[in-house]
């Protein structure tokens, strides 16, 4: 079949190299080298995705401001405290001896589409024409320097625990989050009183969450901070739990949806070099996919990698906080933000010993910084996995792992020898005298003692149930003697993953891909059981009952308890329980209460229900219920039978830019909507914000391996491959994603050629 095919030439190229594009946008890129490689990759990149990477680039060094105007110079000082800035050796020697040369190879190839737009202007992504503004060239430091783009943890939750005890007293944080193993929170001696200002987070958040051009931009008080709610499964089966006789392997890791998307799929294959599947465009290589020879995926381990400092300083000069028996001095550094359309701003950047300076109260005698493993050589986002894209088998893969630092993640592999195995990687504080839940004095009585040594984190070789999985909860195995930290995940979906891992005993590919898109919600199960034995009067309430009591607690988008159930237990179960346990005031501090906890506190008849919790407990069910009924026909319409989960709930990518473009406009850059089952609960993870149901984060890219069997897997990755309105690659997965169908993930040269739509020859110029 004759295919369009398109010559390039581009400078820094050694030899001729061949990007095979598929016809659902993945490209397979063949090169002389792995250096080639790399450049053609970056190269790619830049053609299918240069305004989101150009964005990437300019957010994460703080250079929003120059292109968009004095709006974004806060933006611009927030980042500059977060970037790398230590040595450089040691940060490249953690990737691999040769990731410098990757990552340097990398944005040659960008750099050199660039070049090619600057000749060819009508290449460039329209986004430039409509902000008025040019991509700029990239330096390989600046992939490594950017650190903010995948978030660590868990600042906003220790500065939410301590506003909580500072209104209510720190008892009352046992209503904020779930802690596993059981523990209670308690302030480290010596810490000042008095709240966490709301201008620490805001900084905090200012560098770390994606740029909006809307009008609403981090206005947000502290109070109503959305913390991280996203997360991943992953799981791999040994052979003897296949019919396929092979390991199969599923990832599916769980961002915030916008468009273009965070994940791009890439074929990378040279002489030593073959590997496919998923990563951030920015970065070289691929986090989740297979080489030749193994399969790997990975789901963020929620240990807790930052600290937040509370310090006292001189009361004659502010540049001095205490520090042991005497007063140390902040290292300033002089920065100039340029500014579109105005003058340029001169910034003092201020650290401490522990990091940045967040916030700094001269009048108070208060500065907050934020010690973190981004200051730590190794924890450039996902850069490690050029670590273990070229490992071979299971010890190849472990000892990548000591180079991986951030984000901590569980990685899961198996291998065409029938193997499989999980490991927890990044770089893991080790606290000798606290807990890390709440802020500490930055006076030296609270310091870290190095990073808990790779070996002793936690992994699981051939287990003899024949399958390991992850999804963010609490998997510390029994016995286990650290503890890297106590706010995890809620455990619903893990519990549906092992569940469903064991209905089965041999799993096909299409059953793997069953269990990746399932509905089930546990917690469903969970809270309508308490609805076995309860009648009521109120006819709102009873119809409730009888929807719920019939119900399989799955949540298809075609079902209409599915509707009433999400709509009892968010909007009115969750917060009447905060109400009804906590003080006044507390329900509305917690902006994203811990679904775990409630259906706990519920579940288990708290004590703060009172003497008689049971039926207290069961008042408040039916109480919410009814109210949930009503709320429900005021959406969706009186008569139940037309009530149906995905006439509210629905999926929707909104670029960047969309708030501030015309209507005509915004329709080319927007993507849905489409309806959507699930939850944040569910195996198929679809988040939602409360206004309007619209999926805010979640699965936008799947994967399932048929491990050997290459040709055999599948993906896909919404809404498509391309960030170019232009391109036919831009929206064309969408459906395929709404209806929870896949794509080939092809790897054989003769299976891409023979799915190829294009072909670009790409030549030293």
């Amino acid at each position: 079949m004759s295919i369009d095919t398109e010559t390039l030439a581009a400078a820094g190229l050694d030899a001729e190299a061949e990007i095979l594009i598929d016809r659902w946008g993945i490209p397979h890129m063949y090169a002389q080298s792995p250096r080639d490689a790399f450049f053609v990759q970056g190269f790619n990149a830049a053609r299918d995705r240069l305004w989101q990477i150009d964005l990437w680039r300019k957010r994460g060094l703080g250079l929003l401001a120059r292109d968009f105007g004095p709006g974004y110079a806060d933006r611009d000082r927030a980042a500059r405290l977060l970037i790398y800035r230590g040595d450089m050796s040691a940060e490249w020697g953690s990737y691999g001896i040769a990731a410098k040369a990757w990552t340097e190879a990398f944005v040659e190839g960008i750099n050199a589409w660039i070049d090619l737009t600057e000749r060819e202007p009508e290449r460039l992504p329209p986004e430039f024409a409509l902000t008025g503004t040019k991509p700029e060239r990239w330096n390989a430091e600046d992939v490594v320097r950017c650190r903010a783009h995948a978030r660590v943890r868990n600042l906003e939750y220790e500065a939410l625990r301590t506003n909580i005890a500072d209104r209510f007293g720190i008892e009352a944080d046992g209503l904020h989050r779930k802690l596993e193993p059981t523990w209670a929170a308690q302030p480290p001696e010596g810490l000042p009183p008095g709240p966490v200002p709301a201008e620490v987070v805001k900084t905090y958040l200012s560098a770390t969450e994606p740029v909006a051009f809307g009008p609403d931009r981090l206005d947000r008080p502290l109070e109503t901070v959305d913390v991280d709610t996203q997360g991943s499964n992953n799981w791999a089966l040994a052979p003897d739990r296949t019919t396929t006789g092979r390991a199969i392997l599923a990832s599916d890791p769980h961002r915030q949806h916008e468009h273009p998307s965070l994940r791009y799929i890439a074929h990378l294959a040279a002489p030593g070099l073959n590997v496919i599947g998923a990563g951030e465009p920015a970065v070289p290589g691929v986090s989740f996919g297979h080489n030749e020879r193994i399969a790997f995926g990975l789901t963020i381990w929620p240990s807790d990698q930052e600290d937040l400092y509370v310090y006292e300083l001189h009361p004659d000069d502010p540049d001095l906080y205490r520090y042991g028996d005497g007063w140390e001095r902040m290292r300033v550094i002089d920065e100039t933000i340029d500014v579109r359309g105005g003058p340029a701003r001169h910034e003092q950047l201020r650290f401490t010993r522990h990091g940045p300076v967040l916030h700094r109260d001269e009048a108070a005698g208060r500065a907050w910084a934020v010690r973190t493993v981004w200051t730590a050589s190794g924890t450039a986002a996902y850069l490690a996995s050029l670590n273990y894209i070229i490992a071979t088998s299971w010890d190849e893969f472990v000892a990548a792992m000591d180079g991986w630092g951030a984000p901590s993640a569980n990685q899961v592999y198996a291998d065409v020898d029938g193997n499989i195995g999980w490991i927890g990687a990044g770089h893991v504080p080790v606290r000798p005298n606290w807990d890390g839940l709440m802020p500490v004095p930055g006076d030296g009585r609270y310091e870290w003692d190095g990073f808990l040594a790779k070996s002793e984190h936690p992994r699981l070789y051939n287990p003899s149930r024949g399958w390991v999985a992850s999804a963010n909860q609490m998997n510390h195995p029994e016995g286990y003697p650290h503890q890297t930290c106590f706010e995890w995940s809620d455990g619903a979906r893990y519990a549906r993953v092992s569940e469903g891992l064991e209905e089965k005993r041999k799993f096909s590919i299409e059953d793997t891909k069953a269990l990746q898109t399932d509905f089930a919600n546990v917690s469903a199960r969970r809270l309508t059981a308490l609805l076995t034995n309860l009648s009521s009067d109120d006819a709102d309430t009873a119809r409730g009952l009888d929807l719920l009591r019939g119900w399989d607690c799955r949540l298809g988008p075609e079902s209409g308890p599915a509707a009433l159930f999400e709509i009892w237990f968010m909007q009115h179960l969750t917060p009447a329980t905060l109400r009804r346990l906590g003080p006044p005031g507390l329900a509305e501090m917690i902006a994203t209460p811990d679904t775990a906890l409630i259906v706990d506190l519920v579940e288990k008849v708290d004590a703060r229900f009172g003497a008689d919790g049971a039926a207290a407990r069961d008042a408040l069910l039916l109480e919410t219920l009814g109210a949930a009924v009503r709320a429900t026909a005021e959406r969706l319409g009186a008569d139940p039978a037309g009530w149906a989960w995905g006439k509210l709930h629905h999926g929707y990518f909104e670029h960047a830019l969309s708030a501030s473009a015309s209507p005509e406009w915004k329709a080319r850059l927007d993507v849905g909507p489409a309806p959507k089952g699930g939850s944040g609960l569910t195996v198929n993870n679809n988040g939602y914000r409360a206004s309007d149901f619209r999926v805010m984060h979640g699965v936008s890219w799947r994967m399932v391996v048929d491990v050997g069997n290459w040709d055999g897997c599948w993906t896909v990755n919404a809404p498509g491959q391309s960030g170019d309105p232009r391109s036919p690659h831009y929206r064309d997965l969408f459906d395929i994603w709404a209806r929870e169908e896949y794509v080939p993930m092809l790897f054989s040269r003769k299976a891409v050629e023979e799915a190829a739509e294009k072909r670009i020859v790409v030549r030293p110029a």
